[in-house]
């Protein structure tokens, strides 16, 4: 039996009621949220790193991406700076990419651990919990910039577009991702293009940059006062080349 539940007279002793308190207020910030502890770590300091504009975090990125495709990455040691991303986290840009193995937005980038708040689904789209992720990302990261990220040959796309065309029937759960994806492919379809597979790809990433720039109530409220952008680009997985759309 622990020496607070102990049989003792109704007076407790000054030590008990100071270890009584200590045991409940650990207790307390046990239970505090996470990013609760990380926004005030993020307060402690005056100017956290990423306490950059928008702008400036974009052409971070796409400096990066230069590096990449031309092959002159940035010599890192992923080592490094470990123990500071123990405590906190202050990621200069949000990827919204696709689950795809070949999309790597650290590498594409050139950016070390903690530099990319990354949302994957096949896809790269949007939906509540990828919003709520990104939500925490803008407001307690501080994170200026939110990137939609698709890539060539996308898979996800692909199949949306069977479906639609063709009337392909898929398995599981696969239809609740096609019903995600439709808005942007249906948009391609309209525009009868060459090649329809590279503007569904395309139109996907307009439309989630479309939702997210007026996403209530955080994200739109951001951009609107200036402090988040939000942008779209396509990955070549042949070249490594990012174009912003």
């Amino acid at each position: 039996m622990c020496s607070l539940c102990e049989t003792h007279p109704p007076v407790l002793s000054r030590r008990r009621l100071l270890g009584g308190g200590a045991v409940l207020a650990a207790a307390a910030v046990g239970a505090l949220p996470a990013f609760a502890k990380e926004a005030k770590q993020a307060s402690d300091s005056s100017m956290p790193p990423n306490a950059i504009s928008p702008d400036d975090a974009m052409k971070r990125i796409v400096d990066g991406n230069a590096r990449y495709v031309a092959g002159n990455l940035d010599n890192k040691d992923f080592s490094a700076g470990r123990a500071a991303r123990a405590a906190a986290q202050y990621p200069i840009a949000a990827i919204v990419s696709c689950a795809d193995s070949r999309v790597a937005p650290e590498l594409v980038f050139d950016q070390a651990p903690g530099e990319l708040f990354v949302v994957r689904v096949a896809g790269n789209f949007v939906n509540d919990d990828g919003l709520a992720s990104l939500e925490y990302g803008v407001k307690f990261l501080g994170t200026p910039l939110v990137l939609v990220l698709g890539h060539s040959g996308c898979g996800a796309i692909d199949a949306t577009i069977k479906v639609l065309k063709d009337g392909t029937k898929l398995p599981g759960h696969l239809p609740a991702l096609i019903n995600a994806l439709k808005p942007g492919v249906e948009a391609a379809i309209a525009k009868k293009p060459q090649d329809l597979l590279a503007e569904a790809t395309a139109e996907n990433v307009r439309n989630n940059v479309r939702r997210l720039s007026t996403a209530k109530p955080i994200v739109g409220r951001m951009v609107a006062e200036g402090k988040v952008k939000i942008v779209g680009g396509i990955y070549d997985i042949g070249t490594g080349r990012v174009t912003m759309i």
